[in-house]
């Protein structure tokens, strides 16, 4: 039996890679179900000052048909207390990256006392969807349909 009944991970998941497939791949194995909030694009145009390269329904899609993924969803907040709410997780999902932020401090302890578990999973070392828009913006001038 798994550790944790229900997961959640939530992400922009732009430009799909093998970073992404293990983050979502490590918290599957420690839950019965997961589900991957993608982050919608008004979301990442607010705090990142740009969209991203996919647009989110295809960002959705891509994520909906990894074996891992029980249900992929548009993510329109970053407060994860009312992504429980909505979702009724046991589990929260991130990449160990984000250890020791500020921000996930606050959320870790938020969530804790709703019974829920932060768990941060190791970075895929050598791969970044940042490094791969360098390239991009080299090469194309238009996002992506």
């Amino acid at each position: 039996m798994k550790q944790f009944k229900r997961g959640y991970t939530q992400g922009v998941f732009d430009m799909f890679h093998v970073g992404h497939l293990n983050l979502i791949n490590n918290a599957k194995k420690q839950c019965e179900s997961l589900i991957v909030g993608v982050n919608a694009d008004e979301l990442v145009q607010s705090y990142k000052g740009k969209v991203p390269v996919i647009t989110q329904e295809n960002r959705r899609e891509i994520v909906s048909n990894i074996k891992a993924v029980d249900e992929a969803v548009i993510a329109y907040t970053l407060d994860k207390t009312k992504q429980l709410e909505k979702y009724d997780f046991d589990a929260i999902f991130i990449g160990d990256d984000w250890k020791g932020d500020a921000r996930w401090e606050q959320t870790v302890k938020d969530l804790a006392k709703r019974g829920v578990e932060v768990i941060f999973l190791p970075r895929t070392q050598g791969v970044s969807s940042t490094g791969m828009r360098v390239v991009k913006d080299d090469r194309v001038d238009e996002r992506v349909e």
